[in-house]
């Protein structure tokens, strides 16, 4: 029987307590939200809802072709523009979503008999990069700059590093000035996927290439998301002009996709001057992760300290995982649920995103309930 296959599968994930389903949420959710990335409360924000209504008024409901086609909009290029100019790079380029921008940055500056050197932990986007580049790839240690090092002695040629710059399942930071230093050792360029620091870190949330002293570097590419801080849809690769020239020649996910819907575009646009009038947001969203782990270590729960705005707690296996992400959410409590096969290291947590615009007394429901809730 065609797809007879599935059954088998589907019964051992129901066995193994990693069944995943869909659960559409209301436009107003009573619930109170540690779940989403919307890290500096933006996605409501009034002014960027209505730079999206703005753009699609102007612009039409989509952007009608792929970007070398029609699906480049003046737009586009304003935001292009001005996501550079914040982050410190010379050129940057808008992708349809942070995925798409991290296939396109791997593959693209990964041609054949290049080394391709990945992080454990790095995002399923960079690993499905890897994959369908040319190249061949070496998975090394997470966070661990020597190991890189170890891998690129092992190549001659042309060579990429790949990380994260802060891990989605720990919400821990990479060591980005000893990888860079590592990468300049073999004369090896560093990729980086800034989408968890962008808004939350650097000054004024500049990022993590920023914070490190990276942005701009002529060996360096920072990939990020405009749907977490930016609290709207799409992704962009940031770096030098002729980098970004090149994807804009050779990188298939830009080439053949849709360009970024013009609402999108508007939404992120306007998030990011938010952003620059009210830089204190991304200290916030800091210092909210850092009270919540504060608070959830006081209270016995083993959670893992933030280096940006994740903060996860430990769970016992899958099956408790889940239940304990179920029960917080019928007390009142949206919060991530991460499992194997999305936790590298197969242990299961309970992932909180720390926002900006979370008040104290939110933060002590949160905690409370998260630690009444324990398995």
């Amino acid at each position: 029987m065609a797809f007879g296959w599935i059954d088998e599968q589907a019964e051992l994930r129901r066995r193994a307590g990693l069944v995943r389903t869909l659960r559409p949420r209301p436009a107003a959710s009573p619930l109170l939200d540690l779940a989403s990335n919307d890290y500096l409360g933006l996605a409501r924000h009034p002014e960027v809802i209505e730079g999206a209504a703005r753009a699609a008024r102007e612009w039409g409901g989509g952007s009608t072709g792929s970007r070398l086609v029609t699906g480049s909009t003046e737009l586009h290029a304003e935001l292009e523009r001005e996501l550079a100019d914040f982050c410190g790079f010379e050129a940057a380029l808008v992708f349809s979503s942070g995925y798409a921008a991290n296939l396109a940055a791997v593959t693209a500056l990964a041609p054949h008999g290049s080394l391709i050197v990945s992080d454990a932990g790095n995002h399923a986007s960079l690993i499905d990069g890897c994959r369908l580049a040319r190249g061949t790839t070496q998975v090394v240690t997470h966070a661990e700059p020597e190991a890189v090092r170890k891998a690129l002695r092992t190549h001659e040629g042309t060579a990429i590093t790949v990380s994260d710059t802060v891990f989605s399942v720990d919400g821990d930071a990479a060591p980005l000035t000893a990888l860079a230093e590592a990468c300049r050792e073999h004369g090896a360029g560093l990729v980086v996927d800034d989408a968890h620091g962008l808004g939350v870190l650097g000054d004024g949330g500049r990022g993590a290439p920023h914070a490190a002293g990276l942005a701009g570097a002529d060996d360096v590419v920072a990939t990020l998301t405009l749907s977490k801080s930016l609290g709207s849809q799409g992704g962009a690769v940031l770096g030098p002009a002729r980098v970004v020239g090149h994807l804009v020649n050779a990188a298939r996910t830009f080439i053949f996709d849709t360009g970024l819907a013009p609402a999108a575009a508007g939404a992120a646009l306007t998030a990011l001057r938010v952003l620059r009038r009210e830089p204190e947001r991304a200290a916030r969203a800091r210092a909210v992760a850092g009270d919540l782990y504060t608070r959830l270590t006081a209270a016995g729960l083993e959670a893992v300290r933030p280096d940006a705005a994740v903060v996860s707690v430990r769970a016992p296996s899958p099956e408790d995982a889940v239940r304990w992400a179920a029960e917080c959410r019928a007390a009142g409590l949206a919060v991530g649920c991460f499992r194997p096969p999305s936790v590298p290291d197969g242990i299961s947590r309970l992932r909180l995103t720390a926002r900006a615009d979370l008040t104290g007394q939110q933060i002590e429901r949160a905690v409370r309930l998260i630690g009444e809730t324990r398995p």
